[in-house]
C-alpha cells in the first residue's frame, strides 16, 4: 500500500507538471514544487517572469487553481509564485528559451553562442549546450557550445550541475537540446568555488597565514623585547664601572708622567 501510494503521488507530480507546461510554453517557468500542508496543497513555481504566470488581476492563477482542482482531485490547491534571481543560471530556463528561438527559425549557432555567452557573463564557472537534430541542413547534425570547468563525473556532478532537456518540434523533425550549467565548483581541497570568488572557508594554509602567525608575532614581539632588555641591562651596568676605571688608570698615567718629567728636570 506504502509503496503504490508513493508511486500514484509521483505520477500526480509528474502530470501536474506536464499541464504547467503546456500552459506555459514560451519558457516563463523554471520547475514546480508541490507541498502537502494542513490546510490543503501547495504549488510553488518558480519564474523568470512572475507577471506572465499570474496574470492580469491574478486571472492565470485562479483559472489554473480551478482546474487543478477539478482535473487532479486536489483539495484546496495554493499556488505559490517564487522569482528566478539570475534566469541565466538556471538551465531549465536556458533550455526552453533555446527551444523556442529554435522552433521561430533562428540559426542554431547564433543561438547557442549567444547563449553560452550570456550564461558565461552571468557568473558561471562552466556552460555546454548540445544542439542535435536536423539542424542547418538535411541530414541530423550535432552542434555542441562549450566553455569554462564541466565536470562529467564523479560525485560532485549530482549537486554542482545543472542539466536539462527540452525538445523543439520545427518542420524538418525535433531538435533536442541539453544545456548543462555549473555555476559553482570544487577545487582538490574540497572548497566550494565560484566565478571571481571564494565562498567557502579558505585553506588551512591562509587561516595559518592571516589569523595564527599575527598573533603568535604579537606574542612573541613583547617577549623578544623583555628579553633584549634583560640582556642589555647587565651589559649597561657592566659597562659604566669599566669606563670609570680605565679614566682612573688614565688618570694614574698622567700623574706619574708628570713626576717622572719633573723628576727628570
Amino acid at each position: 500500500m506504502l509503496k503504490t501510494f508513493f508511486i500514484s503521488q509521483s505520477i500526480k507530480s509528474l502530470e501536474i507538471d506536464r499541464f504547467i507546461r503546456q500552459q506555459f510554453p514560451a519558457g516563463d517557468y523554471s520547475e514546480i514544487e508541490i507541498q502537502n500542508t494542513p490546510l490543503g496543497t501547495k504549488i510553488v513555481i518558480y519564474t523568470n517572469k512572475p507577471g506572465k504566470i499570474i496574470g492580469k488581476g491574478g486571472f492565470n492563477i485562479d483559472r489554473i487553481t480551478e482546474t487543478l482542482r477539478v482535473k487532479f482531485s486536489l483539495e484546496n490547491p495554493q499556488i505559490d509564485v517564487k522569482e528566478v534571481k539570475n534566469p541565466n543560471l538556471d538551465a531549465k530556463i536556458v533550455a526552453k528559451q533555446i527551444r523556442s528561438a529554435i522552433e521561430k527559425g533562428y540559426n542554431y549557432k547564433k543561438i547557442g553562442n549567444l547563449t553560452l555567452r550570456r550564461v558565461m557573463d552571468s557568473g558561471a564557472m562552466g556552460a555546454e549546450i548540445v544542439i542535435s537534430g536536423k539542424i542547418g541542413g538535411s541530414k541530423a547534425n550535432t552542434g555542441k557550445f562549450i566553455e569554462g570547468h564541466i565536470i562529467h563525473s564523479g560525485d560532485m556532478l549530482n549537486y554542482l550541475d545543472d542539466e536539462a532537456f527540452e525538445a523543439a518540434y520545427t518542420r524538418p523533425g525535433v531538435v533536442g537540446i541539453r544545456v548543462r550549467i555549473m555555476e559553482t565548483a570544487k577545487d582538490i581541497t574540497g572548497r566550494i568555488m565560484r566565478k571571481g570568488y571564494q565562498t567557502a572557508a579558505p585553506p588551512v594554509e591562509e587561516i595559518i597565514e592571516k589569523d595564527i602567525k599575527p598573533e603568535t608575532e604579537e606574542i612573541a614581539e613583547p617577549k623578544a623585547a623583555e628579553e633584549k632588555a634583560k640582556k642589555e641591562e647587565p651589559k649597561a651596568a657592566e659597562g659604566k664601572p669599566k669606563a670609570k676605571k680605565e679614566k682612573k688608570a688614565r688618570a694614574k698615567k698622567k700623574k706619574e708622567a708628570k713626576k717622572k718629567g719633573e723628576a727628570n728636570i
